[in-house]
């Protein structure tokens, strides 16, 4: 578990640097994506997902 929090760290690290150039390439795509992954298998996965779904469920009850 302690590899996996260091590789998500690293990767959310190296993921806010590729956004702050403002070059999406390829490579910052499969960056983000791994970050992903390896944020789902992460023991936050379950906070993530709660945050997300009341989240969407705020922004559905927003009439325009």
């Amino acid at each position: 578990m302690v590899v996996s929090v260091s590789v998500v760290l690293l990767l959310f690290v190296i993921a806010a640097l590729l956004m702050r150039s403002k070059n999406l390439k390829v490579s910052h795509a499969l960056v983000c994506g791994l970050l992903g992954f390896f944020l789902a298998g992460s023991s936050l996965a379950p906070t993530i997902q709660s945050t997300v779904a009341s989240t969407a469920d705020l922004v559905s009850t927003i009439r325009p």
